[in-house]
């Protein structure tokens, strides 16, 4: 078999690894990287050592899940102690700058006051010395800006640091990634190797084109003592064929939470990409890697969350990627880390920003930047943007999870795009706090109250029905939500009946049905076709 075509089994993952950790996109950007190693990793793992039975409690009760604690029985407390001695001892670096963060915030505060901020530029601590600049606000608020692409191109920025772990799936079940690290695993395949390697484009083109196993262990590095468990990941079955989509309308397929395929006359554009797998017993029907094109025009980024940008996904599917739509970033800013660079970083080289009402325009298709407000804590992040894409006469508005906190926004908007065919809205209205996402990133701890009031949430019914009323759109879909069950790894949601975003949604939905507006909930999958006259349902 190792010199006969095999395949990448459909089932196996590519699970890429920060120190042992799954790796999402604030462990990239060095600044962000070097404030979750501390404010995230280390306090998790102490955590754990100190305590162990209060995260095996946790993790069994429904409530805690997604919250800070590690999902082993506590007899793994010997490996993650040498985790995070060995975390502590490679990243030394990371955790100095981290510090000097911090010292830096207690500086401004202390010394800024309104006057020339030239002379505290000898105050600021020596390791950061030559990445910041140092601003006000016009109310003479103290800040800083990271100089970012400076950092990538500095010792703070590791891609040993970066692994990947293959494995086997079976079912859609995992622990909550964001808090449990990957500890040595008999029926894990470990890599050391940076993100942006081309043996990774070579190890995804194999879910497609077969090739040897001798080859595909050579670029990877294969181990003598990692052959036997990796053979195991491939096959000669070849996958199920792609049919390409021929026809002449605009055919949509929703794949799960906000990520949907839009075809047409030989176009292919992805938005926010994350593709579950196949080849096991599955109980909710969906879309996967097969249903994909072979060639994908353009990979649609709204924001910067985990759930939005998925290495996992866009890793094996960066061969077939010509370009990749991202926000612009406010450009320095802690919590703002720039998309482009990011990308740059992993390998990904045709990366395209796109700004507030900026276009990209090809054939009869235009790709709009729409205004993405709310559900980041009030943070000023500018990384973020929903996509208003336009094919022929035909309009589409993909909101994702904004939160239509000022309605007066959509109705300028409305006058400049017009009504719409079709409009996505994300409805998580409920959404974590502000810490359980960018509470490493804070210097000092904020107050449980001003934490609790300052949410992740996407539009509630209210917020909701002013969308669809500046819009008037044909068709309603709420998305985003998380539901599916191969995403409770990335996203913790799990919802009953009486979840506040169900009962939200359902409000919307039965108040488009009795304004004769097609909606529904999205669950699972869908195939919508549209043609100039009318939009045809594929179940």
């Amino acid at each position: 078999m190792k010199s006969d075509k095999v395949y990448l089994k459909p089932n196996v993952v590519i699970e890429p690894l920060f120190d042992g950790w799954y790796a999402w996109s604030h462990l990239i950007s060095p600044a962000t990287a070097a404030m979750n190693v501390t404010g995230r990793h280390l306090k998790i793992m102490s955590s754990y050592i100190q305590a162990p039975h209060v995260h095996v409690s946790a993790v069994k009760t429904p409530k805690m899940k997604g919250g800070p604690f590690i999902d082993y029985e506590d007899n793994r407390v010997d490996e993650i102690r040498e985790l995070r001695d060995l975390t502590m001892q490679e990243r030394a670096q990371l955790i100095e700058f981290s510090e000097a963060i911090k010292s830096l915030d207690r500086m401004l505060k202390s010394k800024a006051r309104g006057y020339s901020l030239e002379p505290l530029y000898q105050d600021i601590p020596e390791i950061l010395r030559g990445y910041i600049e140092l601003v006000y606000d016009l109310n003479n608020q103290p800040s800083y800006r990271f100089f970012e692409s400076l950092l990538y191109k500095s010792r703070f920025y590791s891609e040993s640091a970066q692994s990947i772990a293959l494995w086997t799936t079976e079912n859609d079940e995992r622990p909550f990634v964001l808090s449990t690290p990957r500890l040595e695993d008999e029926k894990v395949v470990g890599l050391n190797m940076p993100f942006k390697n081309n043996a990774l484009d070579e190890l995804g083109k194999m879910k497609r084109t077969a090739g040897t196993l001798d080859e595909i262990k050579s670029k990877l590095g294969i181990k003598p003592e990692q052959e036997e468990l990796f053979e195991s990941f491939f096959t000669d079955e070849p996958p199920i064929p792609y049919k390409p989509y021929d026809g002449n309308r605009v055919r949509m397929r929703y794949f799960g939470h906000a990520c949907i395929l839009i075809e047409t006359n030989g176009i292919s554009i992805l938005l926010d990409p994350l593709i579950s797998y196949y080849g096991y017993p599955q109980e909710v029907d969906r879309f996967s890697d097969m249903d994909l094109p072979e060639t994908i025009d353009y990979v649609l980024i709204t924001h910067n969350h985990q759930d939005h940008i998925l290495f996992e996904t866009l890793l094996p599917l960066r061969h077939k990627i010509k370009n990749i739509v991202v926000p612009r970033s406010s450009r320095g800013l802690l919590q703002d880390p720039s998309l482009k660079l990011m990308f740059n970083a992993i390998g990904f080289t045709n990366v395209i920003e796109i700004d507030e009402m900026e276009s990209i325009n090809f054939k009869d298709i235009s790709i709009i930047g729409i205004p993405f407000v709310g559900e980041h804590s009030d943070l000023n992040i500018q990384a973020k943007i929903c996509h208003f894409v336009n094919i022929g006469e035909f309009k589409m508005l993909f909101m994702a999870d904004s939160c239509n906190i000022e309605p007066k926004l959509y109705e300028l908007i409305q006058k400049e795009i017009g009504d719409i065919d079709v409009l996505f809205l994300g409805m998580e209205c409920d959404g974590a706090p502000l810490s359980w996402l960018y509470g490493p990133l804070l210097t000092e701890d904020i107050p449980r109250e001003k934490d609790f009031s300052r949410r992740l949430a996407g539009s509630n019914y209210e917020r909701g029905k002013a969308l669809v009323n500046a819009f008037n759109p044909k068709e309603v879909y709420v998305y985003a939500m998380g539901q599916e069950p191969w995403l409770e790894y990335i996203s913790s949601i799990k919802y009953t009946k009486d979840s506040n975003p169900i009962i939200q949604s359902d409000l919307l939905i039965n108040y488009c049905l009795d304004s004769k507006i097609t909606a529904e909930r999205l669950f699972g999958e869908k195939e919508i076709l549209y043609n100039k006259n009318e939009i045809q349902l594929v179940e």
